[in-house]
């Protein structure tokens, strides 16, 4: 039999999960092809290291924006490269869950089908992003217990209320980690008039980056170069004004959390304020947004221990469903239990 692999194609980073070995990847999702010839010549980390930094022919691609497929070509060749790297060269197609945020349109998922099967699959099902990143948290989803996941990726943050292996309400805002890195340039150029690249924003981010006063402000050196003399420049940024930075973004995500619970039935709330909420994905690991959120709905907020690899594992954990699903089945979060 051939292997079954999950994945968490991330806007920022792609997980592949085997069945019995555990996550066995964890690249970013980059491509690098040379532009003349338009062979592929990196993927991965090796790519992404050449972002920003190619000679006019290369050109290093993020095949996903904001959580769905923007080039279509390269996505499904940079799975290719993925399955191939994980499965090797097998007589044996694998089964493959791909994880898909929540407020994915049918023809988007469709995209991922087509490009999982191209890329040498035998059968795509799929996932959402919040109910395996519940499942990855530990979270018993088949109760009729809610819960609140609060999944912040690199493209979208998730929001769903889950409750017998279904979501209840949820909402999907292509507001995540990239546009707190977009956030962070214009603050910069705005406030410093310095121009800076966006891995430096990310490092800034994780480094200095807070969503909630710190108990000691931390500063950094940041380098870039001056817009007024078009020289290299440094400045220290403080981890106050990275809030300030942050401000509309966050906004954003705290407003569509509150959505969430308004729209959501006074019990499963109940449950909710009961069992707190949890939040997953690399965005919500920037400092102090477990208190913001808490702070602003008076409900506990965690973050889950392993908050990256959160939906990569519920895909894992998922895949040993795939075998009593009905035929015709492809999302399978949204499967109706026809017992």
């Amino acid at each position: 039999m051939g292997k079954d692999i999950g994945i968490d194609l991330g806007t920022a980073s792609v997980l592949v999960y085997v069945k019995g070995k555990g996550i066995v990847l964890n690249e970013p999702s980059v491509v690098a092809l040379d532009k003349n010839t338009g062979k592929l010549l990196k993927v991965g980390a090796e790519a992404q290291a050449m972002l920003g930094r190619t000679p006019g022919n290369i050109v290093a691609i993020r095949p996903l924006r904001e959580g769905v497929i923007s080039d279509y070509d390269m996505t499904e060749r940079m799975l290719r490269e993925f399955i191939h790297k994980v499965a090797g060269v097998s007589f044996f197609r694998p089964r493959v869950l791909i994880c898909i945020p929540s407020g994915i349109t049918e023809v988007e998922e469709r995209a991922v089908v087509d490009a999982g099967i191209q890329a040498g699959a035998r059968k795509v099902y799929l996932i959402e992003e919040p109910v395996a990143a519940a499942i990855g948290a530990g979270i018993d989803i088949t109760q009729p217990d809610g819960h609140m996941v609060v999944d912040i990726g690199g493209g979208t943050a998730d929001i769903a209320v889950i409750s017998l292996s279904g979501v209840v309400e949820s909402a999907s805002i292509k507001i995540a980690g990239d546009q707190l890195n977009e956030a962070v340039v214009k603050y910069m150029r705005r406030k410093h008039n310095l121009l800076v690249g966006e891995r430096t924003a990310e490092e800034m981010k994780k480094q200095i980056g807070c969503v909630f006063p710190k108990d000691e402000e931390e500063v950094m050196d940041v380098k870039g170069r001056c817009l007024l003399t078009g020289l290299p420049k440094v400045v220290a940024v403080s981890s106050t004004e990275m809030m300030d930075a942050f401000e509309e973004p966050v906004e954003r995500i705290m407003e569509a959390i509150h959505s969430v619970l308004e729209r959501t039935p006074p019990e499963l709330v109940a449950d909710i304020s009961t069992n707190g909420i949890v939040m997953t994905g690399g965005g919500s690991l920037v400092s102090g947004f477990d208190k913001l959120v808490t702070a602003r709905t008076g409900i506990h907020a965690v973050i889950a221990e392993e908050a990256i690899s959160c939906v990569a594992l519920g895909t894992g954990k998922s895949l040993a469903d795939l075998n009593s699903l009905q035929d015709g089945t492809m999302n399978i979060s949204r499967r109706r239990q026809m017992n």
